[in-house]
């Protein structure tokens, strides 16, 4: 067995908490700035001790209302100031923050608070409002993100006492994650589970992005995924300045007017900046010029990667960042020097083209069960096409049929309310992915040996469920979501033969082929109303947005279902390859 590791650059101390170092740095650099939030349309600077005593001003409020060590509180909101603040706040007296994402569904929303037996709920939205009131009636205790809890008869002193019986093997957090039985499985994640990763990082591969000047980072993804809950815990941690927007609508102009030096996403994020630079290229009748140049910008990511680029290719790279490159920086606010990608494969031309701009991004890899990430590039040694190499106190190891393997303190404590083990009987946690290390230590995904879908949005999707649903239908005869690597989830379906006949005997088509009746808008909208009725078990994010009927079925016999008439996903994505690239227009 294959295996690579790192040794660890800092021992977090069994006794250390979430809340230690905004304590730490409130009573030690009060005036210093943590965060900057948006008041009015311009950023405001939150100091370390403003943002310090509004933690306690709140937990006061939580111990008034009865929260009580490991206590679970649930928080369905976008990513805003006020997401950091209750985290905090909640770690603070040792209860434990379950995320709700805010497109989940009332069915999602009612697993969580169930299953985690949430005794209080925070919203943002009237919608978010309405969700936790349809899943949760008996649910008392539910406040407003801005809220003030009123926490009168309770001191700053109980509030420090309470802190001080929090330590690196209390819960966190419960993250719940999509799992192959379809029903979220919530990933039990410890204080110390989240400080030995960020610290770890911000001390390791990723210490250049906290060492450049006056770092700071913008936060839009949503603070429900535990990569970005990451990046908020090691921002917090290593004195950088931290901003959050809630919609991804403004991400532009915010990156335009808060100009962060380091910022993460998924591949669909920077996809996007891409084709949106692309688009406006061609628009303005400057296509050609920024194919050009974005040949340029590989090319010369390729050759800085093996001894440097030539007087030629340097000559030209200088001449299209004064015409294009330059531009880009600017429109992400001039200062951007790094991002860490997640959540799917970026692919190697998007990143060295980045890199040719003068963005450099870092792939890494991870799962919620790894608390994000297990290996991730580093600046300046970045292998395109890997997900870098493991974090300090993190080994990597590839078992005999491909599967990725992991140890270190960053694995996860278990899944709550589920017997299931976290590792084998070697210590190794079984992530479920395929992939192969090289003799310097990176990594390189390979594939996935588990059914989890992951769009190029970096949105985790279990297709089983959804499935069920759709072949419920009478038309139906199978179902199969796809969207791996994909900017959304589609599915391909087949219609049921013997249904089919009865369908064409009342609605007066004897003689129509199902070459004909795939595209008939009576079928089609039979289909819809089955993909709708899955839809509704989903957040927006998981919705199916396409489909396209097949020409044939698929069953046991024509080998794309196994003897218990499981789809074998391989197979059809195979055999039907053109139908899934028709989906996406490719």
């Amino acid at each position: 067995m294959r295996e690579y590791s790192v040794p660890v650059l800092v021992d977090v101390p069994a006794s250390a908490s979430l809340s230690d170092t905004v304590f730490r740095r409130g009573e030690q650099e009060r005036g210093s700035v943590i965060m900057r939030r948006q008041v009015d349309g311009a950023w405001s600077a939150v100091t370390a001790g403003e943002f310090r005593d509004q933690v306690v001003a709140l937990a006061r409020g939580l111990v008034a209302a009865g929260i009580e060590h490991g206590d679970r509180i649930a928080l369905m909101s976008r990513t805003r100031y006020e997401w950091t603040l209750i985290d905090y706040a909640i770690w603070s007296v040792g209860a434990v923050t379950v995320p709700i994402y805010e497109t989940s569904s009332v069915e999602q929303v009612r697993w969580i608070l169930s299953d985690s037996g949430a005794k209080a709920a925070f919203y943002e939205l009237d919608p978010h409002l309405a969700a936790i009131g349809e899943a949760a009636p008996d649910l008392k205790l539910v406040w407003g993100v801005e809220d003030a809890l009123d926490g009168q008869d309770v001191s700053e002193a109980d509030v420090l006492e309470r802190r001080s019986q929090v330590g690196g093997a209390d819960l966190a957090s419960i993250v719940y994650t999509s799992g192959t039985t379809g029903r979220p499985k919530g990933c039990r994640i410890t204080h110390d589970n989240l400080l030995f990763t960020a610290r770890n990082a911000i001390h390791g591969p990723a210490e250049r992005l906290f060492t450049i000047p006056e770092p700071s980072a913008l936060l839009f993804l949503p603070l429900a995924h535990i990569f970005a809950r990451l990046i908020q815990v090691a921002v917090i941690e290593s004195g950088a300045i931290l901003a959050h927007t809630p919609n991804m609508k403004n991400v532009a102009p915010d990156l335009a007017s808060f100009q962060p030096t380091f910022m993460l996403g998924v591949p669909r994020v920077f996809e996007k900046v891409y084709i949106g630079a692309e688009q406006k290229a061609i628009a303005s009748g400057k296509g050609k010029i920024f194919a050009r140049a974005a040949e340029t910008a590989v090319e010369w990511s390729k050759a800085e990667s093996s001894g440097g680029a030539g007087l030629g290719l340097r000559l030209r790279h200088a001449l299209f960042d004064r015409l294009v490159y330059g531009k880009l920086r600017a429109a992400t606010g001039g200062h951007l020097r790094y991002c860490i990608s997640g959540g799917g494969a970026l692919g190697e031309r998007l990143g060295r083209f980045f890199h040719g701009v003068g963005i450099e991004i870092l792939e890494g890899y991870g799962l919620t069960e790894t608390t994000a990430p297990s290996t991730v590039n580093i600046p300046g040694a970045n292998k395109f096409g890997t997900v870098g190499k493991p974090l300090p106190g993190v080994t990597i190891a590839i078992g005999e049929d491909g599967e990725i393997l992991v140890k270190g303190r960053h694995v996860f404590d278990g899944y709550w309310n589920n017997d299931t083990p976290s590792r084998d009987a070697d210590g190794w946690y079984h992530t479920g992915d395929l992939g192969d290390l090289d003799a310097d230590g990176y990594l390189r995904i390979t594939g996935r040996k588990k059914e989890i879908l992951v769009t190029a949005a970096g949105k985790n999707v279990a297709p089983g469920p959804m499935e069920d649903v759709m072949r419920a239908h009478p038309l139906v005869s199978q179902a199969m979501v796809v969207g791996d690597g994909r900017p959304f989830v589609g599915a391909l379906v087949t219609l049921d033969p013997e249904a089919l006949d009865h369908w064409k005997a009342t609605h007066n088509r004897p003689g129509a082929t199902l070459a004909e009746l795939r595209t008939d808008p009576e079928i089609l909208a039979e289909v819809q109303s089955a993909v709708d009725a899955a839809n509704r078990t989903v957040s927006h994010a998981e919705q199916v947005k396409k489909f396209t009927i097949l020409d044939v079925d698929i069953t046991e016999e024509s080998g794309h279902l196994t003897p218990t008439l499981k789809i074998k996903r391989a197979v059809v994505m195979r055999d039907f390859a053109k139908d899934v690239d028709a989906l996406y227009g490719s």
